[in-house]
């Protein structure tokens, strides 16, 4: 992999990450953009006890434009777009609206690929494996940042999830905070290493899940399931074998299982409907141990906490979504009209030959 650091003509950082050693990335930004001004804001809520960014500047971005004008795909002639050069492997570059920034955080866009048409599905091993490698790249660098503390490597695909840009693509974003998500996590993992005498709760969950109906794919290195208690119609968790915090501590032995693993998931999720549906919506999140201070559970480090990737749709079935209603939106209750030993069983059955 070669890494190819750059400005474009606002200021921001864009970095070009190729698959071969002799690529020359030498083209400068010819767009007449001044810095953008950004207004995000985090503000407490002290009644839940959470964090929400306020971003007002995010009602002026780009909203799905035609292909021809895409900002993501390469720049043609007198075409310009995000990324100066012609073509590209893998390119991240710091997000034109930002939900944080400064010192609120930062967040970045990953480009997957300069094929406008394609999307994760279609990547090859060794283009997957590269994406890997910007991950685990910008992870790195994220988390030396003063006054970041978790890094969040996430992809949306679709409009019915709200992707504003057709280009496969996905986002970093950089709390300068512990997201609530990951303090529940935390909490259960105090609570069952007390109450367990020091059992790690990650562990104990993959091992039951290991003995029973709902696990959809495994490797080697990696296992998928889909969660006893699942949220979505169809979700997957997909954890390494080998309890890691970070990708940072992923071995080279999973990491060149992964991208074998991933590209099956999202092929498999792709057909879960039936031929002549459009591709199922999704959204892939990886969950990385917080960085920074942990919040205060007695007992629990950051290598009591397990890597892992969620899959998820809110497709429930053929032209069917999955809204978040009254006891969802409303008091954070999921009610799955898809039973989780249902869904893996579909999962299965749509396995590559």
């Amino acid at each position: 992999m070669k890494k190819t650091s750059t400005k474009l003509a606002d200021g921001r950082e864009l970095i070009y990450y190729d698959l071969h050693d002799d690529a020359v990335r030498d083209a400068a930004d010819r767009r007449p953009l001044e810095r953008t001004l950004t207004t995000s804001e985090i503000r407490h809520d002290a009644l839940l006890g959470d964090r929400v960014a306020i971003a007002s500047h995010r009602q002026g971005r780009t909203y799905l434009p035609p292909a021809d004008q895409c900002p993501l795909c390469p720049s043609q002639g007198e075409r310009l777009s995000e990324i100066p050069d012609s073509a590209y492997d893998v390119v991240v570059f710091e997000n034109r609206f930002p939900s944080l920034a400064g010192d609120a955080g930062r967040c970045e866009v990953v480009c997957f690929t300069s094929d406008h048409q394609a999307s994760f599905a279609d990547l090859t091993e060794e283009q997957a494996a590269l994406v890997l490698a910007a991950w685990t790249d910008r992870t790195a660098e994220l988390s030396a940042l003063p006054a970041v503390e978790q890094v969040f490597c996430f992809e949306n695909r679709g409009q019915e999830i709200g992707v504003t840009l057709g280009h496969p693509h996905g986002q970093i974003y950089a709390y300068p905070f512990t997201t609530p998500r990951t303090a529940l996590m935390l909490r259960s993992l105090a609570a069952h290493k007390e109450t367990t005498g020091g059992e790690n709760l990650f562990d104990a969950i993959l091992r039951r899940e290991l003995t029973d109906e709902r696990v959809v794919l495994e490797s080697e290195h990696w296992v998928a399931f889909v969660p006893y208690a699942a949220h979505w119609p169809y979700e997957v968790h997909l954890y390494p074998r080998r309890r890691v915090p970070d990708l940072l501590a992923l071995d080279d032995a999973a990491r060149a299982e992964f991208p074998a693993v991933y590209l099956e998931l999202l092929r498999r999720f792709d057909r879960i409907f039936g031929a002549g549906e459009p591709p199922t919506p999704y959204i892939a999140a990886w969950h990385q141990a917080p960085f920074g201070q942990l919040p205060d559970f007695d007992g629990v480090t950051r290598d009591d906490f397990a890597l892992h990737l969620e899959l998820f749709t809110i497709r429930r079935t053929s032209g069917k979504l999955k809204f978040l209603a009254g006891s969802e939106s409303g008091m954070n209750v999921f009610i799955n009209d898809v039973p989780p030993e249902v869904a893996a069983r579909r999962l299965r059955e749509v396995a590559s030959s």
